[in-house]
C-alpha cells in the first residue's frame, strides 16, 4: 500500500505545483509541521519559511505567507507565491533581506509585522548560506 498523498500548491495565478508526496514539512504559526499520508484533517496559516516536499527527490519552496488544508490524504497550499529554491540567486536573496531588515527597523510597525519580518529575514538568511 503506498504511503504517498496528493499535495499541490497554489498561486492566485498559477498551480505552481501538484505532486505525490510522502512526506511534507510546512512553516506554520504553530511551528514547523509535518504532514504524512493520513494525518488528521486541519487548517493553518503559513508563516515565512520553506515548505519541503519529500519523495523520490525532494523539492524545497521558499513561501511568505498562505493557508493550508490537508483532508482525505489531499494537501492544498493557498498562497501569493511559493518559490523554488532553486531559482534563488545570491544578489536577489540580499535584496530582499536588505529590503526586510529595513522594514523591521521601521518603529511604526507593528508586532505581528516584527514576527512576520524577523522569520522572513532568518529564512532568507540560511537559504543565502
Amino acid at each position: 500500500m503506498s504511503e504517498k498523498f496528493t499535495v499541490e500548491i497554489i498561486s492566485p495565478d498559477r498551480s505552481i505545483i501538484k505532486t505525490e508526496s510522502i512526506e511534507v514539512r510546512i512553516p506554520s504559526y504553530e511551528g514547523e509541521m509535518g504532514i504524512l499520508k493520513d494525518h488528521i484533517s486541519l487548517i493553518t496559516f503559513l508563516r515565512p519559511g520553506i515548505i519541503t516536499i519529500v519523495d523520490d527527490k525532494v523539492m524545497k519552496f521558499f513561501v511568505e505567507e498562505g493557508t493550508v488544508e490537508f483532508a482525505n490524504n489531499n494537501l492544498l497550499i493557498l498562497t501569493s507565491s511559493a518559490d523554488e529554491l532553486s531559482n534563488f540567486k545570491k544578489t536577489s536573496l540580499e535584496t530582499l533581506i536588505n529590503e526586510a531588515e529595513k522594514k523591521f527597523e521601521n518603529e511604526k510597525i507593528t508586532d505581528k509585522e516584527k514576527y512576520l519580518l524577523s522569520y522572513k529575514i532568518e529564512t532568507l538568511k540560511n537559504i543565502s548560506q
